[in-house]
């Protein structure tokens, strides 16, 4: 399965800006095989985690986000850019490999106590991801991992992320 996926992965050039090579899923997306069985993989690796609730971050956190927290029978919730949501919120600020950026989320999103698995659909530098699990942590929750479809581990950011465990299908070890 990982080998279809990985297929389906496209590698754009110089984009958001020169010098980065951007992952590129909507092959995968469009590919329903390679859709139910990123979602399928993730789930099977994630849920001896036992989470309550999965929180994706925005925007691509929001794709397989739903999905996965369905395949795990447990609720969904969503941080998003600064003035994206309705109710009273906590925010984190954050690094990204190529700027700055916040996320926000809803102050009754996690009920204190809960099982939190971070998701996002790719791992950089760890930034999104973990302003993620503080507002979690903010709000009482307890982050019980990270859930990634890839990671760019030669970017170090499951390191950020210590002590949580991080499941990722695809890692890749260079920029190549």
């Amino acid at each position: 399965m990982i080998d279809l996926l990985t297929a389906r992965i496209r590698d754009v050039p110089d984009f958001p800006k020169a010098g980065i090579v951007f992952k590129d899923i909507t092959p995968l997306l469009a590919d329903p095989q390679a859709l139910a069985g990123a979602v399928d993989t993730l789930a099977e690796r994630v849920a001896p985690l036992q989470p309550d609730i999965v929180l994706g971050a925005e925007s691509r956190g929001f794709i397989l986000g739903p999905a996965l927290a369905i395949r795990l029978g447990v609720g969904f919730a969503i941080a998003r850019k600064p003035g994206k949501l309705p109710w009273k919120t906590v925010t984190a600020s954050y690094a990204l490999e190529y700027g700055e950026d916040s996320l926000e989320l809803h102050d009754d999103a996690i009920a204190r106590g809960m099982r939190v698995l971070v998701h996002d659909d790719l791992l950089a530098t760890g930034g999104t991801a973990r302003a993620t699990c503080d507002l979690a942590e903010a709000i009482g929750g307890t982050v019980v991992g990270c859930a990634f479809l890839i990671e760019l581990a030669f970017l170090g950011g499951r390191g950020r992320l210590a002590p949580f465990p991080v499941e990722a299908l695809i890692s890749y070890s260079s920029e190549d």
